[in-house]
Formats: structure tokens, sequence, C-alpha cells
């Protein structure tokens, strides 16, 4: 989990970050102040199943489809990238078209994210 950019405001990925803990799932907190680069690094040291953003500060246009590009240029087409924020409904759409998974907005309900996190692992990840 990472806030990408300049955005600074990180209690809610810290609420998830705990709820997710809670729900089982080993997290990791990259911090504030990310760039690209950085969270798919650490994604590839720690055989991350998911990379989830923070985005708050209207650059997730940009930001996604780096990291998603980042990711294709690694290999790592076995990890969903997801997340959240300020987004627009049309901007999810798009951002869906080019790979990017389900990314939620403010009010979702946290049990709604763990599912959905949970059963693309599964489905995806974990396949048997």
């Amino acid at each position: 989990m990472a806030k990408p950019g300049l955005d600074g405001h990180d209690r809610g990925v810290k609420v998830l970050a705990r709820a997710y803990r809670d729900a089982g799932m080993e997290v990791i907190y990259l911090g504030l102040r990310q760039t690209p680069e950085m969270i798919v690094n650490a994604a590839l040291q720690e055989d991350a199943d998911v990379i989830a953003l923070s985005i708050l500060s209207g650059a997730h246009m940009t930001i996604f489809p780096r990291v998603k590009e980042l990711m294709t240029e690694d290999g790592m087409d076995d990890v969903l990238i997801t997340g959240g924020g300020i987004i627009p409904e049309k901007d999810m759409g798009e951002l869906s078209k080019q790979g990017v998974g389900k990314l939620f907005g403010p009010g979702t309900p946290i049990q709604e994210t763990i599912d959905y996190i949970t059963h693309w692992v599964q489905t995806n990840r974990w396949k048997e």
C-alpha cells in the first residue's frame, strides 16, 4: 500500500492497512510521497500479491498507468493493482481498460475492498 505523489492525506490508507492486517493479510505500507518506481520495486522485493494505491490528489490518470507500465515491464502480470481515492467514474472506466483493477471511492465499506482483494488473489494468484 502506498500514497504516491505529493498527496499528504494518509488517514484513510492507514485505516485500510490496519483493517487488511486484521483480516489476515500481510500488509506493507510504504508511506507518503512514493514514486511509481519505488512502489513497483518494493512490490517486486516483497513478492506482493497486490499493489494498492491511495490517491486523493487528482493524479490518478498519471500514476496508475505509470505503475501498471512498470509492472508490465517487470513481468508482474499476476499482481493486482487496485486502490481508491477521489476518482471520477469515467476515469475508473478508463483505468480499468488499461488493466487497473477495481477502484474504490470515499465511503466504500472496508469489507467490500477486503472481499474484492481476497477473491482476486484466490482466483488469480493462488491458482491450483
